[in-house]
C-alpha cells in the first residue's frame, strides 16, 4: 500500500480527530497511488495516523476512514461501520424506518450518505474514494438491510470537485409505485429520484416537534415549504390556517398531496411563488401571521459567496419579522455550513433592528440526532434553527 507523509507541523488537526488532509499538507508520497486508492498516512516523524483514500484531483486530497492500518476496500469493513451506525440510531429511534443511516464523517465514512425510506435506500457517493468502493458498500448494505431498491442521488455539485459526473441511478431492485414514510404519526410521500436532497428533509425531524405550543390557534406562514413537512406539522399541532409557499410547482403539488394524505387539506393551502416577492407583497397588503417559518435552501455554497448570502438571509428575516403579530413566533433556519451560528444570530439581530421589532431568542436548535456532529470536524455541523418571538 502506498504511503502519504504529512509536512512538518501539519499533523495537529488530523491527530486531533479531523479526517481531512488537504493537498498543501502533503510532504511526500511513497508509491504511485491511483486516484481513489487506499494509502497509509504518516506524520513527518513517521508515526502512523491511519488509512485513507486518495484523490490528487481534489483540494481535500485524502480522507481518513480508519485510525489504524486496515483494509478499507472490503464489504466486511463497511458492514462493521454500518452496524455501528444502525445501532446508534436504534438507540435513539427504535425501529424508525425513515432516517439517515450514514452521515459521512460523523459515522467514520467521509464522502458517503445513506438515507433509509422504509425498505428503499437513497445514497450519495460524494467522493471518488467512495465511488470506487460502491460494490463493497452495496454488498454490505444488502447483507444488513436487504433493501427492495437502492437509488444513487449523485446529482450534487460537490462531485464535480472530485472529477465525478452528476447523475441519478437506480442501482438495485425496483422502486415501489408509491413510497410513503411516517414522521411523528404523519405520512409523507417521498420522491427519491426527483425530490430535493435524497427525497425528504430528514434533518428537521426534531425541529418540527418544536412547533407544539407555538402554532395552536394561529395563522401560519411556511416559506420554502417543499413537500409540506413544516406546514402539516403546524396543522397537526393546532394551527388555525397554514399557507405554504414554494417556487417549485412540483413541490407545491407534492405538499398538497401530503396535506390530503394527512386530512389537513382544509387547514393547509399551498402557493407557488417567489419567497422574496411574496414576503414583500404580504407586507404591502398589511397581512399578519402568528407564526412564520423560514427554511430556505442553502444561500451560500462557498465562503466567497458569504456576504451575498448574508444579504439574502437579512432580507427574508427582516420581512418575516415585519409580518409577525405581537407575541408571534419566527422559526428561521440556515442549512449553510459557511453561515456559522454567530454569523446567523448577528444577521438576525440586524434584521430585527431593521424591522423595528424587539425579538427574543427562545431556543437555538440544530440538525436531527441521526445527523450527528463530529466534534473534531466542525464542517459536519451545518443546520441552524432559531426560534424567536416578538416581545
Amino acid at each position: 500500500m502506498s504511503r502519504l507523509h504529512l509536512k512538518p507541523g501539519h499533523d495537529r488537526r488530523v491527530r486531533g480527530g479531523h479526517p481531512w488532509i488537504f493537498s498543501n499538507e502533503i510532504g511526500r508520497l511513497e508509491g504511485d497511488p491511483e486516484p481513489g486508492a487506499a494509502l497509509e498516512v504518516f506524520t513527518h516523524q513517521g508515526e502512523l495516523v491511519g488509512t485513507a483514500y486518495y484523490n490528487p484531483q481534489s483540494l481535500i486530497a485524502a480522507r481518513l476512514l480508519s485510525r489504524r492500518r486496515e483494509s478499507i476496500d472490503t464489504a466486511e469493513f463497511f458492514l462493521e461501520r454500518f452496524e455501528k451506525a444502525l445501532a446508534y440510531r436504534r438507540s435513539l429511534y427504535g425501529e424508525l424506518s425513515a432516517l439517515r443511516l450514514v452521515f459521512g464523517e460523523a459515522d467514520g465514512l467521509p464522502g458517503l450518505i445513506v438515507d433509509r425510506y422504509n425498505d428503499v435506500l437513497s445514497l450519495q457517493f460524494l467522493t471518488l474514494g467512495m465511488e470506487r468502493r460502491r460494490e463493497a458498500i452495496l454488498q454490505a448494505l444488502d447483507q444488513l438491510l436487504e433493501p427492495s431498491a437502492v437509488v444513487a442521488r449523485n446529482d450534487v455539485a460537490v462531485r464535480e470537485l472530485e472529477g465525478l459526473p452528476q447523475k441519478i441511478e437506480l442501482l438495485a431492485g425496483k422502486l415501489p409505485d408509491e413510497l410513503v414514510i411516517n414522521e411523528h404519526g404523519l405520512r409523507f410521500r417521498i420522491d427519491v429520484t426527483g425530490g430535493q436532497k435524497t427525497g425528504h428533509f430528514l434533518d428537521q425531524k426534531e425541529n418540527h416537534v418544536a412547533l407544539q405550543g407555538r402554532v395552536a390557534g394561529r395563522r401560519v406562514l411556511d416559506m420554502f415549504c417543499y413537500s409540506g413537512s413544516w406546514s402539516i406539522h403546524a396543522a397537526r399541532y393546532g394551527a388555525r390556517e397554514v399557507t405554504g409557499v414554494d417556487v417549485s410547482a412540483g413541490a407545491v403539488a407534492l405538499a398538497r398531496q401530503n396535506a390530503e394524505l394527512n386530512f389537513q387539506d382544509k387547514v393547509c393551502d399551498f402557493v407557488q411563488a417567489d419567497a422574496f416577492d411574496l414576503l414583500r407583497d404580504l407586507q404591502r397588503d398589511g397581512e399578519r401571521f402568528g407564526t412564520i417559518i423560514l427554511d430556505p435552501p442553502a444561500f451560500v455554497k462557498s465562503r466567497k459567496k458569504l456576504q451575498e448570502a448574508i444579504r439574502g438571509y437579512l432580507t427574508i428575516n427582516r420581512r418575516g419579522m415585519e409580518l409577525l403579530e405581537p407575541g408571534g413566533f419566527l422559526f428561521t433556519c440556515s442549512c449553510s455550513y459557511h453561515m456559522d451560528r454567530e454569523t446567523f444570530l448577528d444577521t438576525l439581530r440586524k434584521a430585527a433592528q431593521q424591522a423595528g421589532r424587539e425579538m427574543r431568542l427562545i431556543e437555538m436548535r440544530g440538525q436531527a440526532y441521526d445527523h450527528p456532529v463530529l466534534l473534531a470536524c466542525p464542517e459536519t455541523e451545518y443546520l441552524k434553527c432559531a426560534i424567536l418571538q416578538v416581545v
